[in-house]
Order: C-alpha cells, then sequence, then structure tokens
C-alpha cells in the first residue's frame, strides 16, 4: 500500500513529465528551416499560420507571405504585417466560385506563384507563409512537381508554413510537422455573418 501524500505522487509524475521533456530536448539537436502544413476543414488555418509569421517579426526575422484565393478586400494581418516590412503577394481575385473562370484564375496564381518562388529562393526569407496555396495543387493551377522542387531547394535555414484544405499527400510526406483543425461548429452555419477582426 502505497504511503505517498497527493502531493507526492502529483512531484512524481511531473518529475517523470519533466524527464521525458528534457531527453527530448537533448536528443533535438538538428537546426534546419520547418516545412509546416496546417490543413484541415476547420477554421483558424490561416490565423495560425499568421500567428506565426507575427511571432517571427517579433524576434526581428525577415518574412514574407503569398496569399492565393484572396480577394480584394481589406486583410486585417496584411495591414499590420506590411508595417513591418513583411512582403506579400496577393492573387487578388477572389474565391474561384465567384471569377468562374479558370484560365484567368490559372494567370493570377501563376503570377502570385511566380513571386511567392522568388521569396523561397532568397536567401535573406526566413520564414514565408503560403495562404492557401493547397488549393492551387487541388485546381491544377499550379504543378505539384514545381512546388515540390522549390520547397526541396529553399535555402537551408527558411521555414515555409502552407495552409489550406486537403493538403496533397506529398505536402503531408515532404513536411516536418502538420496539423489538421477540424470543424465542430461554425457560426456561419448558424447564419451569423463573417466578422470583422474574427474572420478577416
Amino acid at each position: 500500500m502505497s504511503t505517498l501524500n497527493s502531493d507526492d505522487r502529483y512531484k512524481q509524475r511531473q518529475q517523470k513529465i519533466k524527464d521525458h521533456i528534457d531527453e527530448q530536448i537533448e536528443s533535438a539537436q538538428e537546426e534546419k528551416g520547418l516545412l509546416l502544413v496546417i490543413t484541415g476543414n476547420g477554421k483558424g488555418k490561416s490565423t495560425s499560420g499568421f500567428g506565426m509569421i507575427t511571432r517571427a517579426v517579433g524576434h526581428g526575422q525577415k518574412c514574407g507571405v503569398g496569399q492565393f484565393i484572396k480577394g480584394t478586400w481589406a486583410c486585417g494581418e496584411r495591414t499590420l504585417l506590411q508595417q513591418h516590412n513583411v512582403q506579400f503577394s496577393v492573387m487578388a481575385t477572389g474565391f474561384t466560385w465567384d471569377t468562374q473562370n479558370k484560365e484567368s484564375d490559372t494567370t493570377a496564381a501563376q503570377t502570385t506563384w511566380q513571386e511567392c518562388k522568388a521569396m523561397l529562393a532568397d536567401p535573406t526569407m526566413d520564414v514565408v507563409l503560403l495562404d492557401e496555396l493547397t488549393y492551387m495543387i487541388t485546381y491544377d493551377y499550379i504543378p505539384l512537381s514545381d512546388i515540390i522542387q522549390a520547397l526541396n531547394d529553399r535555402p537551408s535555414h527558411q521555414s515555409v508554413i502552407i495552409t489550406g484544405r486537403a493538403a496533397h499527400r506529398e505536402l503531408i510526406q515532404l513536411a516536418d510537422t502538420v496539423s489538421e483543425i477540424r470543424n465542430t461548429k461554425h457560426a456561419f452555419e448558424n447564419g451569423i455573418k463573417a466578422r470583422q477582426g474574427i474572420d478577416w
């Protein structure tokens, strides 16, 4: 029968957790830029990506953002981050279900992608966010092989964040970290309007 009181048992559990974490930290010695994929049907993929860009800017790092499937409306993150010298390339055609023109959407996507490729090739760029890039693969606007090549050829210290639903399996295999955001409940589904500062 254990003679330990609840405080002692708590300390033992926490010490085991600490030992495990310390061991992981000790064994994680490789330093390199990361590829992160944030996918899934839930809200918050772009928000998470922009959060990492904001964090990197706070550490004095140089950042760039490519925005696909975005319109010409005001973007709170862009308004703020451009004041901190974050480079943006914006497709600015709106959603594909609005334009309904594959040729013009493909041209706009390719133009934005070329600007993003320049960011990915820039050795002074620390973090690049490719927001909603997954749709460009799904809709066949940008060849997957071209994206994979650019990611593989980027400077070794550079981290890249890719957001969007239905991330291609090759992106998931290539990524260092993959997060899937699941939709449990969304205000829009109950007829509530998108809200400035929350949704854009």
